[in-house]
Order: structure tokens, then sequence, then C-alpha cells
């Protein structure tokens, strides 16, 4: 992270107050001089070891849920936090940087900013057996093997869903038919993100939070947000 602030063109400084360390040590570590010196920022809350020990729980059973891998790995010794779970068994290590670098950019941020935040997303409800069916914790190259197969219902009655929510209330529901792509999601935008903010904003400024879903991280869809938010 000190590597590409500082080819952004960030000072010492600057980069030292970003990831929360002294700049002395930013500077020993743009020089190579920190071989052998304790690192700056977060210590790793879990050991090595401690990480084997979630995947062998894993691998006893693909289909527990994210509670019963938090629990068994607790009781193994770890202490740890739900969230830890999640990110270890399901984000590889340069999914977990966008997110860390996400967070520490937002990390200063007051009640008032996250307040202005609008979050918004779908979801699939399924009625025939609880919500999408039973989970599988597999990595890519596992799909077909036996462990993480099981059998489900073919075409479950199901609904899509989306809405979006901020402290200063919640927008409407959108109930989607079909799947979900660039043009369909436009007109979600318009017909319900639009209105949603207009309901809990006014016409004062927010900032619009959705995932990077393909329909959402779509070229069309950042030119149609580019337009009608700037």
């Amino acid at each position: 992270l000190q590597d590409s602030l500082k080819r952004e063109g960030k000072t010492q400084k600057e980069i030292s107050e970003r990831i929360g360390c002294s700049q002395s040590a930013v500077s020993r570590h743009l020089s190579g001089k920190s071989v052998g010196r304790k690192k700056c920022g977060k210590k790793r809350c879990t050991t090595r070891r401690g990480d084997r020990t979630l995947r062998k729980i894993v691998e006893k059973d693909r289909f527990q849920t994210l509670g019963d891998l938090w629990k068994q790995w607790t009781e193994s010794g770890v202490e740890t936090s739900r969230a830890t779970v999640h990110r270890r068994v399901l984000l590889n290590q340069k999914q977990q940087q966008k997110r860390l670098t996400w967070a520490t950019e937002k990390q200063h941020w007051t009640v008032a900013q996250w307040s202005k935040v609008l979050f918004s997303d779908e979801r699939k409800f399924c009625m025939s057996f609880g919500n999408q069916g039973a989970r599988v914790w597999r990595k890519t190259g596992e799909k077909e093997m036996p462990k993480c197969l099981k059998s489900s219902v073919k075409n479950p009655q199901s609904v899509m869903v989306w809405g979006a929510m901020s402290a200063a209330g919640v927008g409407p529901l959108c109930f989607i038919k079909g799947r979900v792509n660039a043009a369909s999601y436009e007109e979600i935008l318009e017909h319900f993100m639009l209105p949603s903010a207009e309901k809990l904003y006014g016409d004062e400024d927010f900032v619009f939070q959705h995932d990077l879903a393909p329909a959402h991280s779509a070229k069309t869809t950042g030119k149609w947000l580019t337009a009608c938010l700037n």
C-alpha cells in the first residue's frame, strides 16, 4: 500500500497519516531499510496455524453456515470475529487488499458523512427451501467435487428484490422480473433509486453506493450515473 501511494505522488507525511504509522517507518520502508524492523499497520488477528484449522473445519462440511464455522473456529482456541471468518474463507489476497484500501480511505469519516450514503443492493428470495437454497464453501476448480454437490429443486419459485437504505430511512422496493443487466438496472435506478434519493435527501447532496456486480460496473451504467448525479 505504501508503494502504491508513493507512485500516486503522495508525500511520506501523507502516507504515514493515511495508513496510521510513523513517518520514519514509511521512510525506512520506501528506502528499503525496514528489514528486521517491526512492520507498521494493523497486526494480523490470526496465525497461519489458525487459518489451517479453519480450512480443515470447512473441508469437513462445505455446506455449514458462517455462524457454524465461526463457532467451531473459536472453540478451537482462535479469538476472532465472524467478519474475519468471511475474509479468510471467501476473499483472495487481491480482494482483501481492495477492501482494506477502501476502508482505509474512509476510516476517518464522520457520522455526518456516512449519513449521506445511500446503500443499495439486489437480493433473491426463494420460496421453496430458504433463501437461494444451500450455499457451499469452495474454491475455483472445486465445482464438481462430490463434497461440494448437493441435490436441489430445479427452478424453485423465487422473487428478486432491489432496495435502498440510508441513515435517513429506506426507499421503495422494486420487484425484478428476469435477469438484471445494464439496461434493466438503469431503469431501476431511474424509477426507484432517484425517487428514493429525493424522498430521503431532497435537494441535498448524497453518495450512491452499490457493489461491483456486472450490471452495476458496466460502462453504460457508469455513464448514466455520471450524467444523472453530477
